[in-house]
């Protein structure tokens, strides 16, 4: 294995660590959920819902917060149009703890979390005769505002609102700097599913699509150009690994396990030292990756074209970097040039397009360098996956006191909106704005079990229902739905889309395998009886 050989291998297993140790799932809401088991009873039993709480400074429309209703007090506008603009006060004391020593007169009073129930600052307000009350956290997350096991006969007539932390010095900014705050309080309701949902699963399917017919059409090429060495030399053949073409890696169960156990210690690392500084750095690597997937791509697009094979076909000799040809040089400094912009204006709202394209190229480009050479490894490999999953999502709740993978996925501790090893599109019609997001392993690990099978078919000269692509296509679009179904049924409630995709895509795949009759190949060999010379990959066994 030469110079440039050994560094390409090295960066592909650097970008799928960072890939596979990104948060693999679909994130709703940043509401922590400690409360939850909190039972319902008369007078605290309301369903949670999100608040929004407009702000004017001096009559002047101002910021906008997103609080929690409380499980107690009657229930919260929905229309804007419906809900008044009311003066808001701060409470002496300031915890709301005791009766306070002014009326409210229909204020809406704000209170710090603490040192009581929230049942008892909202009845301590309500008989000072205040119209609602703001509370503030002490974090910046929004817990869930419950009663007590031993508190009944609860009869709070004003809704209660739980707001973060930032919010709560934004709002204590306003009421020392102006001569006059108001608020308005309202909760419109969300979509049952919004088109950015849609859109997203159409983009990873079509993503593992475009993958899967450029990796079975690359293998097919590779067949048939070995098929015609083989044909034409009758002696001395070469040491040609099977299944592989000259720019493939194959997968073996060890790699398949380290990747596992390597990635939970690089979300670890991401979760203990996720930062600015830290998100930089990984905005950095993604970048590399994304021109590197980038110009893959497009010279593999523009080569197909006849004004562009000439430039495809000639190379010139690189130091460090071998042949490259002329139309990779023409395309890689647009490449950079778009990553470069995108790094910069990352923060602005449209942005998350340019994301979204670098994040298809490196995973296509992913896919048809990186193979599973049979079920076995495909089976190893999702069925890891699928444990790292739950782990980290629900599990290690138990031992780092919160979800690790939906911080990290977050960005709670980066200042920013989580890492970029994801694909997004904004929530158009839904009036808390927001993103629908998908990480990148969702695409990238079912994705090569889905490009397998259509290698196989097209080697196995199967057509489209009697094979077994179609099949496992259709329960990776099945299981992502699944998982976006169950994202709203669960509201708030981050989701490890895995669980969901993994029994069925690799379900189906086994199950077909097995009711044909062709597990055994399948599972040891990953390519089909060399039927017909032309159709095939080269099998170790007849060289």
């Amino acid at each position: 294995m030469g110079f440039e050989r050994i560094c390409s291998v090295i960066y592909l297993y650097a970008i799928l660590l960072v890939i596979f140790s990104s948060p693999a799932k679909v994130i709703a809401g940043d509401i922590v959920h400690d409360d939850d088991s909190a039972p319902k009873k008369p007078g605290c039993n309301n369903v949670f819902i999100l608040v929004k709480v407009q702000t004017w400074v001096d009559g002047k429309e101002d910021a906008e917060f997103v609080g929690v209703g409380a499980r107690f007090g009657p229930t919260i506008v929905s229309k804007e149009k419906n809900a008044n603009q009311v003066h808001l006060t701060r409470s002496n004391p300031r915890d709301c703890c005791s009766p306070p020593k002014q009326k409210f007169a229909g204020d809406v009073v704000m209170v710090d979390r603490g040192n009581c129930k929230f049942t008892a600052k909202a009845n301590f307000a309500e008989a000072a005769g205040a119209s609602a009350v703001l509370i503030i956290n002490n974090q910046k997350e929004l817990y869930k505002m419950v009663c007590e096991p031993d508190e009944t006969d609860l009869d709070i007539q004003i809704p209660a609102v739980l707001l973060p932390q930032d919010a709560g010095a934004s709002l204590e900014k306003m009421l020392s700097n102006s001569s006059s705050v108001s608020v308005q309080l309202y909760s419109p309701r969300r979509p049952v599913v919004d088109i950015a949902e849609v859109f997203l699963w159409l983009m990873a399917v079509g993503t593992i699509l475009c993958a899967s017919y450029w990796s079975a059409w690359s293998a097919r090429e590779a067949a048939i150009e070995q098929d015609r060495f083989l044909k034409d030399a009758s002696d001395d053949l070469p040491d040609i690994k099977s299944g592989s073409g000259s720019n493939g890696v194959d997968i073996n169960t060890t790699s398949a396990v380290l990747f596992v156990v390597i990635a939970s210690c690089f979300l670890v690392v991401l979760y203990k030292l996720m930062s600015s500084w830290f998100l930089e750095l990984l905005v950095v690597l993604f970048c590399i990756g994304g021109v590197e997937g980038l110009q893959t791509c497009l010279v593999a697009v523009l080569s197909s074209f006849r004004w562009f094979k000439h430039t495809a076909r000639s190379f010139i000799k690189i130091p460090f970097f071998g042949a490259v040809s002329y139309l990779t040089l023409a395309v890689l400094p647009f490449c950079i040039a778009f990553a470069v912009l995108w790094a910069v204006y990352r923060n602005l709202s449209f942005a998350w397009i340019g994301q979204d394209i670098l994040g298809i190229a490196l995973i296509i480009t992913v896919l048809q360098i990186v193979r599973v050479p049979n079920l076995k490894v495909g089976t190893v490999l999702l069925s890891c996956a699928f444990m790292y999953d739950i782990f980290w999502v629900f599990v290690s709740k138990k031992f780092f006191k919160e979800s690790v993978m939906i911080v990290v996925a977050r960005g709670d501790r980066s200042g920013e909106d989580g890492i970029p090893m994801l694909l997004k599109i904004p929530r158009l019609f839904d009036p808390w704005g927001g993103y629908s997001i998908i990480g990148f392993g969702d695409i990238l690990l079912p994705g090569l079990l889905v490009t397998f099978a259509l290698r196989y078919d097209w080697l196995a000269k199967k057509n489209l229902r009697g094979g077994y692509f179609l099949w496992a296509m259709l329960a990776y679009g099945l299981g992502l739905l699944i998982t976006y179904v169950a994202l709203n049924l669960m509201d708030g409630h981050g989701q490890p889309a895995l669980l969901y995709i993994v029994p069925f895509t690799l379900g189906t795949f086994i199950m077909l395998g097995r009711k044909r009759g062709d597990l055994k190949t399948l599972w040891y060999r990953g390519e089909p009886e060399r039927i017909c010379p032309h159709v095939r990959l080269e099998s170790p066994q007849e060289i």
